[in-house]
């Protein structure tokens, strides 16, 4: 025989409900609202929605991006750079798009959730140390690290050349030390995706009269080594979503500087700073990319000026999800 188990009317059907939220800057691409925090704020969910509507959110947390070193100098790494797509949505994700783990789908209810939006680091403007790493991103539990401040010329040769760790690592001056030299680690504290990438390294030992720093890292690739009288480095590149509706590229490593050099080393794409040689002076991180400082110049005779690293960019955090 049947064995009723359940019974009623279509209208009796799961109507399907949605997220409703407030909080930053929202726009609407079709079917989904995109909040985008350009500094500290609250997103607040109204709704929580349900799962015949929506009851998950995607996100994007970017850290503010490392500065840059002082005198010939390593570029600041970029921010940390995290990014989950809830499995239902249909914008094109950037390669560390989360497909797994507690944060992947993530979940929201009727509640207040803290967004920090990191700011950049300072480039260092004197010797005696590297620039100062950027400031953490998170929304809720997930955090994005700062990236690592670039190294700075030693005078008299000591760990200010080394770049600092981070979301993505600082860039390592090349002064007459043992070869190679590492420089900052990236992915730090460890996530996985990973968050960033480790700077270039140092792969030569070149005389006190020549002075090359690496690149910091970025979102998708490692910093560029500096190869003593041939080039510094080259930042590391980011990584490219369409969270907001079109594609935009975050979280590139700062270029590393010199006292001389064919070319100023651009930083990597998404938002890094150049680094400087000679009389030109290093460039800031891109605000809100999440971009690492370029590493500061060599210039002869010198200048504080033109010796000092490019501030970081800003991070930026934005959360997405379907609205009707």
């Amino acid at each position: 025989g049947w064995i009723v188990t359940d019974s009623g009317n279509q209208s009796d059907a799961a109507v399907p409900l949605y997220v409703t939220a407030t909080g930053g800057c929202i726009t609407t691409c079709g079917n989904y609202k995109i909040h985008t925090f350009l500094s500290p704020a609250t997103f607040t969910v109204n709704s929580g929605g349900n799962p015949a509507g929506s009851d998950t959110v995607s996100y994007l947390v970017v850290a503010g991006g490392g500065g840059g070193g002082y005198e010939r100098a390593g570029g600041g790494g970029a921010g940390g750079f995290r990014e989950s797509k809830a499995a239902s949505d249909s914008y094109t994700a950037s390669p560390l798009n989360a497909t797994s783990g507690p944060e992947y789908n993530f979940p929201v209810s009727t509640t207040s959730y803290p967004v920090i939006v990191g700011g950049g680091g300072t480039g260092r403007t004197s010797s005696g140390g590297p620039g100062t790493s950027g400031c953490n991103s998170s929304f809720s539990t997930v955090v994005s690290a700062g990236g690592g401040g670039g190294g700075s010329h030693p005078s008299p040769p000591s760990s200010d050349h080394l770049g600092s760790a981070g979301g993505s690592g600082g860039g390592v001056v090349l002064a007459n030390l043992p070869a190679p030299t590492l420089g900052g680690a990236g992915n730090t504290p460890p996530t996985t995706p990973p968050q960033g990438n480790p700077a270039g390294a140092t792969c030569t030992t070149v005389g006190s009269s020549y002075y090359y720093a690496s690149s910091g890292g970025g979102a998708t690739v490692a910093g560029s080594q500096a190869s003593g009288s041939v080039t510094t480095g080259t930042g590391g590149a980011g990584a490219t979503t369409s969270i907001s509706a079109s594609p935009v590229t975050y979280a590139g490593g700062g270029g590393g500087g010199a006292n001389t050099a064919p070319t100023p080393q651009p930083g990597g794409a998404g938002g890094g700073g150049s680094g400087g040689k000679n009389s030109v002076v290093a460039t800031v991180g891109a605000i809100n990319t999440g971009g690492g400082g370029g590493g500061g110049n060599g210039q002869t005779p010198p200048s504080t000026t033109t010796y000092s690293g490019g501030n970081g960019g800003s991070g930026i955090v934005i959360i997405r999800y379907r609205y009707q």
